[in-house]
């Protein structure tokens, strides 16, 4: 089981990483909002033992917060 749930992860991550090369021509801001729900996604699966609720639960804060972040350049 345990290596069910890494296997899963590892294509979570994967797939968000091959999926956020269509970001070029994202502004910054819509880019930290889809990192942030990616990484939150991840995060409320693996806090919450892998419930697809946490996950979504997870990506709607880590896009929040994502979507908030501003640069200080």
């Amino acid at each position: 089981m345990k290596a069910i749930k890494s296997i899963i992860v590892t294509a979570t991550i994967a797939t968000a990483a091959l999926g956020l090369t269509g970001c070029a021509g994202m502004s910054n801001q819509d880019r930290n909002t889809a990192v942030g729900a990616g990484v939150g996604a991840v995060a409320g699966s693996v806090l919450t033992g892998g419930s697809a609720v946490g996950a979504v639960g997870g990506a709607a804060v880590g896009g929040v917060i994502g979507n908030q972040v501003k640069s200080t350049h």
